[in-house]
């Protein structure tokens, strides 16, 4: 297990405990402590729906593909902090990522 942050407007933090070793992406993490995710491509990095904003921990991502690259070039907010958490599978050396749900800003 690691420990993921989601910090809202405020700059409040909520450590999110993630299980490493299931195979679920973030976006499915996020989901299931509820957040509101719609989701709408399932994953396929087609929406941006789950367009998040890493605040802390970048360098401990791995690079974008192409496809993730491409949709999120569709966003008129994304930068180069930018990620579709549908594309990152939680891994020991994102322990400490700190986020912010990007999506629901855009909506």
């Amino acid at each position: 297990m690691i420990n993921i942050f989601i910090e809202n407007d405020l700059g409040e933090r909520q450590a999110l405990e993630v299980p490493t070793d299931m195979g679920f992406n973030l976006m499915e993490i996020l989901k299931a402590y509820e957040y509101d995710i719609q989701a709408t491509c399932g994953g396929m990095a087609l929406c941006a729906t789950c367009h998040i904003e890493v605040l802390e921990g970048k360098e401990k991502l791995p690079d974008s593909n192409d496809q993730e690259l491409d949709t999120l070039d569709t966003l008129p907010n994304a930068d180069n902090n930018s990620r579709l958490s549908c594309q990152l599978r939680p891994s020991d050396e994102m322990d400490g990522l700190v986020i912010r749900l990007k999506a629901l800003q855009e909506a």
